[in-house]
C-alpha cells in the first residue's frame, strides 16, 4: 500500500509541476505578472539627478549674470574716459565760442573730436576711425594722444597730419583707416588754418550769408605712408561760424531713407546763427534727430562749433576757459540729449 501511495503521489506532481514558476523579466525592463507586464518604478532615481541638474544651471546662469554685469560697467566705465578724453566740450576763449558734442551709435564711438591748447593758438581735432564699437574706441586714446604730440611740435597743421599719417602706417598692428580734420586757430589774425583729411567739408557759414567748405587736405590717414597733404586758410569775421561734422551726421536717414545731407545742415545752423555756439550745436543735434524721426542713428554722430562773436556780444561774461566734461543743464539740449540716447539703447536691443 506504501508503494501505491507513493506512486500515486508522484504521478500528481508531474501532471501539477514543481510549484509556482518565478516571472521572467524581459531585457527592456519591464516584469511579468498574472495581470500583465508592468515597468519598474524609475522615478526615486531620477528626481535627484534632475533636481540637481537644475540647481547647477541655475548657477551657471547667476555667474552670467555677474559677469555680464561686470562686462557692461566696465563699458561705462571705458565710455566715461572717453568722454572726458573729449574735452572741453564748451569753451570760451577771446573773440571765439566753442561747443563740441560725440553721441556713439554703441557703448564706445569711433568719432572724436579735441581741443588742444598750443603756444601760438588753440588746436582743433574731429575724426572717424573705420568701424564702431569697442575696436575703434580702444583706438581713439591712441589717436588722440598721436594728435596732440605732433599739434605740439610741428606749427603747420599739414605737416602735423603728415606725421599722424605715417606713423600710423609704421605701425605693426595694423591701424584703422581715420578720416581727420585738424586746424588751428591764430587769434591774432582771426585765421583758420586747416588740413582735412577724408572728412566731409566743413563749412564755415559767413555771416554775409556765404558759405565756405574747407576742402584742402588729403587722402585719409593709416593707408598711403608717403601722402601728401595741404593746408588752406579762412578768416573767420565776427559772426561767422565754423562747422566741423562728421559723415554719421550727415547721413542720417529717416524712414523714407533721405539722408540729412548737407544743404539741411547748413540750413539748419543758419537758421539759429544769432545764439551762441552750444546753442546752435544742440539745435543742430535736434534737427537731426526730428528729420530721423523713428529711425535709430547708423553712425557715430559728432558735431563741432567755432563761432567768433560779434560786436553786439558784449553781454557775454569772459571768464577764462571753460571746461565742461558733460554739456550745460539746458533744457532743450537736456532732452535732446536724453532722446539720443533712448534711440541708441533701442538700436543696441
Amino acid at each position: 500500500m506504501n508503494i501505491i501511495a507513493e506512486l500515486a503521489e508522484t504521478q500528481n506532481t508531474t501532471r501539477n509541476g514543481p510549484g509556482p514558476r518565478p516571472a521572467l523579466t524581459p531585457a527592456d525592463g519591464t516584469k511579468r505578472t498574472a495581470k500583465g507586464p508592468t515597468r519598474r518604478n524609475s522615478t526615486n532615481t531620477t528626481t535627484p539627478n534632475r533636481t540637481q541638474s537644475a540647481h547647477s544651471l541655475k548657477q551657471e546662469l547667476e555667474s552670467v549674470r555677474r559677469e555680464h554685469g561686470k562686462l557692461q560697467q566696465a563699458i561705462y566705465e571705458a565710455a566715461q574716459i572717453q568722454r572726458r578724453l573729449c574735452a572741453p566740450r564748451e569753451l570760451l576763449w577771446g573773440d571765439f565760442e566753442i561747443a563740441g558734442e560725440s553721441f556713439p551709435v554703441r557703448h564706445l564711438s569711433g568719432d572724436f573730436f579735441k581741443v588742444i591748447e598750443l603756444d601760438l593758438g588753440l588746436g582743433l581735432a574731429l575724426g572717424d576711425i573705420a568701424g564702431k564699437g569697442l575696436s575703434a574706441g580702444i583706438w581713439q586714446a591712441h589717436l588722440l594722444d598721436l594728435i596732440q604730440r605732433c599739434a605740439r611740435v610741428y606749427s603747420h597743421p599739414a605737416d602735423a597730419v603728415a606725421v599722424v599719417n605715417r606713423e600710423l602706417c609704421l605701425d605693426q598692428s595694423e591701424p584703422p583707416i581715420t578720416a581727420l580734420f585738424f586746424a588751428q586757430l591764430d587769434p591774432q589774425r582771426n585765421e583758420l588754418i586747416y588740413c582735412n583729411a577724408g572728412l566731409p567739408s566743413p563749412l564755415v557759414l559767413k555771416r554775409n550769408g556765404s558759405v565756405e567748405r574747407l576742402q584742402e587736405g588729403g587722402p585719409m590717414l593709416g593707408a598711403l605712408q608717403e601722402a601728401s597733404y595741404n593746408s588752406g586758410t579762412v578768416r573767420l569775421d565776427p559772426g561767422d561760424m565754423l562747422l566741423a561734422y562728421s559723415d554719421g551726421l550727415t547721413e542720417c536717414c529717416n524712414p523714407r531713407e533721405e539722408e540729412f545731407e548737407m544743404e539741411r545742415l547748413s540750413a539748419t545752423a543758419r537758421s539759429v546763427s544769432g545764439g551762441s555756439a552750444n546753442q546752435v550745436l544742440f539745435s543742430t543735434l535736434a534737427a537731426v534727430l526730428d528729420f530721423a524721426d523713428a529711425c535709430p542713428p547708423r553712425d557715430d554722430l559728432t558735431l563741432l562749433v567755432v563761432r567768433r562773436c560779434d560786436a553786439n556780444s558784449t553781454e557775454r561774461i569772459r571768464e577764462g576757459n571753460r571746461d565742461f566734461s558733460a554739456p550745460p543743464r539746458r533744457l532743450s539740449s537736456t532732452v535732446r540729449s536724453k532722446q539720443i540716447a533712448d534711440r541708441q539703447s533701442t538700436s543696441n536691443i
